[in-house]
């Protein structure tokens, strides 16, 4: 196996840096108590020119008082559908320090309905947030008129 060295003999590797910056103050940050209000900080947050053009993923990240440190967009797709890397939704939840995270995408179809698939992923997405102890609260389906909660639904 070969390693890599400095000028001075030294083995180099990269460095990593782990950096969370909010300009939101804490007293200022949404609170989500229900679905309906993670659905509004979604909705505030998502494109409303591309939302019934291309599905995309987004995530909210919470602290353990339920109020939002921030959005993070995770994969844009297509018209029907859209690849979601579960390691960048927990990159993401990790570096915020979020104690749980929301999912959502939207649906441009406007269909309020949650394939077998978005099932699936939403349960393989829970495995993992239990693994790192970061909660997977709800899964969302937007649409410009409305949405569907997984937890409301009974499949969370």
């Amino acid at each position: 196996m070969e390693t890599t060295r400095n000028q001075s003999g030294m083995f180099v590797a990269a460095e990593v840096e782990l950096i969370y910056k909010s300009y939101v103050k804490a007293s200022q940050r949404a609170k989500i108590g229900i679905a309906s209000d993670a659905y509004r900080v979604f909705l505030n947050n998502w494109n409303q020119d591309e939302i019934e053009l291309r599905e995309s993923f987004k995530i909210m990240m919470l602290n353990r008082a339920n109020r939002v440190l921030g959005v993070y967009e995770v994969s844009k797709g297509g018209l029907t559908g859209v690849a979601v890397d579960m390691r960048m939704i927990f990159i993401a939840a990790l570096k915020a320090n979020a104690a749980s995270i929301i999912l959502a995408h939207n649906h441009p179809s406007c269909q309020l309905i949650a394939s077998i698939s978005d099932r699936e992923f939403t349960q393989r997405a829970k495995a993992a947030g239990k693994l790192l102890d970061i909660e997977v609260l709800d899964h969302l389906i937007l649409t410009s008129e409305g949405f569907l909660s997984f937890v409301n639904e009974g499949y969370l």
